[in-house]
């Protein structure tokens, strides 16, 4: 009879050779047994119970014995607070389930550690199960816990089992291990397939790494439109570049492609359709870069008066504030230009900095035109041609006639032309003869094949051309004298000048068909561009008195209906180094597919003009910042007591 009331029968080895078991001897030590072995899996159940010691105590007469090789060590714990010197000694299964029980209250007011406790309190029921489940207590030394060992309320592989005794027969008990709690996410990743700065597209398609600011903006069509496509960035990172040049109507393009070799092997670049798949100009490409196949063309003519002189700033003519977007081709036609060709032309490239080249410009003595592209476009630009025309009586003086640049984009044909007609208030006649010879004698396109031949015609230029702009000095006037048009202009309200447009020269002429056939102008709603005294907006006050007119035009011609669409169209007052204003016109034209016989002008543009305005614009921007600083440093403060 053990201290506790349970009874204790000796055991007997000869009893387990002969074949009986050992729990048949003594139907009360059976009684026990199952008692002890009820109690311990209804303490597994739930770790919330309180363990009673008393059901489970470790034999006297054991404590000595021999252990397993693989049997837990567990240190004896320190006595509980409750007991004295004298009191009972508390088993070690008890202390082990008092610290496991502690260590599950302590994680369940921290939802971050409630799945390290579970595991662990798991981990362990595994261990101890064997040794439960027997139905007998366990025969454990004392032994010294370590500190770590309490707080994750877990054994270690080598703390629980000892290397210098080692028996295969016996089955290896299983460690428990540490499991920490689950990170959370501060955020929420984007989409692969909107995120153009992720590393599988960038190793796709080889997006350079200081171009990493796309920024999806929508889906239209068949494409994603990205905005904003910077492509030098090491002139961005030493210059002061504005937001309206940095943006542009069409910089909305997709991502790069990757290329499959069965396109290479079925793709020709010599001979093309227009349906068929993978052509160099086709309609997979142009949708890929234009998906609502819309291109915008800025155009501006300007009569200079032949001024040394040019305006310091050129942003109000080329990069107006009241518009969105810059376009996508600049057109500039100059009538009595400056003595300087090149040095104007330095100037256009410093104003629309690095995003635009100058693919083309002709001269015809003082008549200018300059074409600049989008320098991420010039690959879909074919060769331009040019040609001029003079309609003086003596060709060696070159101050009236015309010039036209020509050029196919994708499978649609541009011509611009810039002109000076015969001046005078009632020289109609002469001027409608200048139109009749430039349409005959301008000898465009020479080898750019002709879109739709159909509709061409030898006698007119400009039927050979889908898309054609027509801009310049035609010198057309007002037919009411000086005095009644300034009346007329003091009562016009706002910008409603429907009342001198009805005695414009030009818009009769083409109402009756005699000249610009075919042609359209958008609505007018700014006042006469001539006849200015420079550096002011009085009109003429020198003895001639000239009359206020719209001489400074800019007409366009489509062949087919509703391919070209204004934006914008009105005149530049800021600009008063000329007796003319200049004359701006904003479009939007529709493109279509082109072939691959197309010839193309394999990107070439004026690269020793390019650098020159670049190093002027940076070289202005770094003045602008010195005079910024010393002006700061110059400033006081006073203070009035």
């Amino acid at each position: 009879m053990s201290e506790h009331g349970d009874s204790i029968v000796p055991f007997n080895p000869a009893e387990l050779r002969s074949g009986e078991s050992a729990c048949k001897t003594d139907i009360n030590v059976l009684s026990v047994d199952l008692r002890t072995e009820k109690s311990n899996k209804e303490e597994l159940k739930d770790i919330k119970k309180p363990y009673d010691g008393t059901k489970l105590r470790q034999d006297e007469h054991n404590k000595d014995a021999k252990l397993s090789p693989y049997q837990p060590r567990p240190p004896s714990l320190p006595k509980p607070a409750g007991l004295g010197m004298g009191g009972k000694n508390i088993s070690f299964e008890e202390k082990v389930w008092r610290r496991i029980l502690r260590s599950s209250q302590e994680s369940l007011t921290d939802p971050g550690e409630m799945g390290s406790s579970t595991d662990s309190l798991k981990d362990t029921t595994s261990v101890n199960g064997q040794g439960l489940a027997s139905g007998r207590p366990l025969d454990l030394p004392p032994m010294e816990t370590p500190p770590f060992m309490i707080r994750t309320g877990s054994f270690s592989e080598t703390d629980m089992s000892p290397c210098e005794h080692f028996d295969p027969n016996k089955e290896r008990i299983k460690p428990s291990r540490i499991i920490l709690s689950p990170l959370q996410l501060t955020g929420t990743y984007p989409p692969l397939e909107n995120s153009a700065a992720s590393t599988s597209l960038r190793t796709t398609n080889r997006i350079d790494k200081d171009c990493l600011d796309y920024s999806v903006v929508g889906r239209k069509g068949r494409s994603e439109r990205l905005q904003r496509n910077l492509s030098d960035s090491r002139l961005l990172d030493t210059m002061v570049s504005d937001n309206t040049s940095v943006h542009s109507m069409k910089s909305t393009y997709s991502v790069l492609n990757p290329i499959r070799p069965r396109d290479v092997r079925n793709r020709s670049f010599l001979e093309g359709s227009v349906l068929g798949n993978g052509a160099l100009l086709g309609a997979e490409e142009l949708d890929r870069y234009f998906p609502e196949r819309r291109l915008g063309i800025y155009v501006a003519t300007w009569n200079m008066q032949g001024e040394k002189g040019l305006p310091y700033n050129l942003d109000d003519l080329l990069l107006p504030t009241d518009t969105d977007f810059a376009q996508d081709v600049y057109i500039i036609g100059v009538q009595e230009g400056c003595p300087d060709r090149r040095e104007w032309e330095i100037r256009l490239q410093e104003t629309l900095g690095p995003y635009y080249v100058m693919l083309y410009a002709a001269a015809h003595g003082v008549l200018y035109l300059t074409m600049f592209v989008r320098r991420d476009l010039i690959w879909f630009c074919s060769e331009v041609e040019h040609a001029t025309v003079t309609t003086r009586i003596i060709s060696q003086i070159k101050t009236k006639g015309a010039v036209g640049i020509c050029f196919t984009f994708f499978g649609t044909s541009f011509l611009f032309i810039t002109s000076h007609f015969t001046s005078g208030d009632s020289k109609i006649y002469e001027r409608i003869l200048d139109y009749n010879k430039i349409i005959e004698a301008l000898a465009l396109p020479r080898n750019l094949p002709d879109t739709n031949p159909y509709r061409s015609t030898t006698c007119d230029v400009t039927t050979r051309f889908d898309e054609v702009f027509w801009f310049g000095d035609f010198n057309f006037r007002l037919n009411k004298a000086r005095v009644e048009v300034e009346a007329i202009l003091n009562q016009c309200i706002g910008a409603d000048m429907s009342p001198l447009i009805q005695h414009d020269q030009l818009l009769r002429e083409m109402k009756e068909g005699s000249i610009f056939k075919g042609f359209q102008e958008a609505s007018i709603h700014f006042p006469p561009t001539y006849k200015y005294d420079i550096g002011c907006d009085v009109y003429d006050t020198t003895t001639k008195q000239r009359t206020p007119s719209y001489t400074d035009r800019i007409l366009y011609r489509n062949r087919q209906a509703d391919d070209i669409k204004v934006i914008k169209y009105t005149s530049c007052s800021s600009i008063k180094t000329s007796d003319h204003r200049p004359v701006i016109g904003m479009f939007q034209v529709k493109l279509r597919p082109g072939r691959d016989n197309i010839p193309l002008g394999a990107g070439q543009f004026d690269r020793s003009l390019y650098l020159e305005g670049i190093r002027r614009r940076i070289t202005r921007e770094l003045k602008k910042r010195e005079a910024t600083m010393k002006n700061q440093n110059n400033s006081t403060v006073c203070t009035i007591s």
